[in-house]
């Protein structure tokens, strides 16, 4: 049998969690007990983390820990986003019972896939109000939007949500083999597959992670630092790459979608 790996990332101490089979990785400004995974030394983006959020630990884990000579699954999960079992869907899920609806171990359906990302979003259900409050300039650009929804993409989300022109700022600048095609994505799609968490072989992450991140980099160029502030965009390259996971995966993989749960005990 094929063993998983799962790292999850967080902001913050998950007790929880600290003796499941998971490991622990600790990003941000917090203390974290010694058995969490730090990634503010060797070749990484700590420095970054404002930013990249939860993508500072997958940096870190690629450059320093990705084995791509392995062949077990690799994944990652978040605080608060976590998969399940399929036999876990919509069942409840609190701390008395999580460590029986956590996935721990490879699934027979995952034979003939080399890769797996979250269920999908929908993002085509936009509030009337909120679509003219934050989307007034799409509608003034193509008034049929605010009735058809087909025509309420991923990138009229990103434009409501995360800076009007930033997505096709960022596509600009990706490299020619994906580019046409990844906008033609975010033009035409009306969901994604969320979070920037997967599960795959080493060979898949590794390639996965160098594209991402020379992409990334290049968006550093046009978009720096100093002028990303408060909700909307102070994360802009994590936003980035929530999109560009759900297109990547889907062209370059054998992919299959996998349920998730938003867990957050207090």
């Amino acid at each position: 049998m094929k063993k998983l790996e799962i790292y999850c990332v967080t902001d913050r101490a998950l007790p929880h969690l600290e003796n499941f089979s998971y490991y622990l990785a600790g990003v941000g400004k917090k203390k974290f007990p010694s058995k969490y995974l730090m990634s503010d030394y060797g070749d990484n983006i700590f420095d970054k983390e404002k930013y990249y959020s939860f993508l500072t630990f997958q940096y870190w884990y690629w450059k320093n820990q990705l084995d791509i000579n392995q062949n077990d699954w690799i994944g990652f999960c978040q605080r608060r986003r976590y998969w399940i079992n399929k036999k876990s869907i919509n069942q409840e899920i609190n701390l008395n019972n999580f460590q029986n609806h956590f996935l721990t171990e490879v699934p027979k359906e995952w034979d003939n896939y080399e890769a797996i990302i979250c269920s999908p979003v929908q993002v085509n259900e936009v509030k009337k109000i909120k679509l003219i409050k934050r989307g007034f300039k799409s509608l003034i650009k193509d008034p049929s939007i605010f009735l058809d929804n087909s025509k309420q993409t991923l990138r009229l989300h990103f434009d409501m949500h995360h800076g009007y022109g930033n997505l096709n700022k960022a596509i600009d600048v990706m490299d020619s083999k994906d580019r046409n095609d990844f906008l033609n994505f975010v033009n035409t799609s009306i969901s994604f597959n969320p979070h920037i968490i997967f599960i795959s072989k080493p060979k898949i992450a590794n390639e996965w992670f160098k594209n991402l991140f020379s992409w990334l980099f290049e968006c550093e160029k046009v978009f720096g630092f100093e002028n990303l502030k408060g909700y909307d965009s102070e994360r802009l390259y994590a936003y980035l790459a929530e999109r560009y996971l759900s297109f990547w995966f889907n062209k370059y993989t054998k992919v299959l979608t996998w349920p998730w749960v938003l867990f957050d005990p207090k």
